[in-house]
C-alpha cells in the first residue's frame, strides 16, 4: 500500500498515507518498508528531511539483510 500511494499506482499520489504505510509495516520488521521508511527520511518525502531518522530506518532494514 505505501508503495501505491508514494507513486499514485490504482490511489491517489499521497506522499503523507504513503508514510504512514510503510511505518505499519517497517513498525512490524518488515525491511523492505523500514528502507523505504529510510528513503522518505532521506529526502524529505512525505516527511520533514531527517538525516538522523533515515539511519536508524536504514540500519533496522540493513540488521535484517
Amino acid at each position: 500500500m505505501g508503495v501505491m500511494h508514494e507513486t499514485g499506482q490504482g490511489v491517489a499520489k499521497d506522499e503523507r498515507e504513503a508514510e504512514a504505510w510503510f511505518r505499519k509495516a517497517a513498525e512490524q520488521w518488515h525491511a523492505a518498508a523500514q528502507f523505504n521508511l529510510g528513503a522518505m527520511y532521506d529526502k524529505g518525502q512525505g516527511v520533514a528531511k531527517d538525516e538522523r531518522a533515515a539511519e536508524a530506518w536504514y540500519r533496522k532494514a540493513a540488521e535484517q539483510g
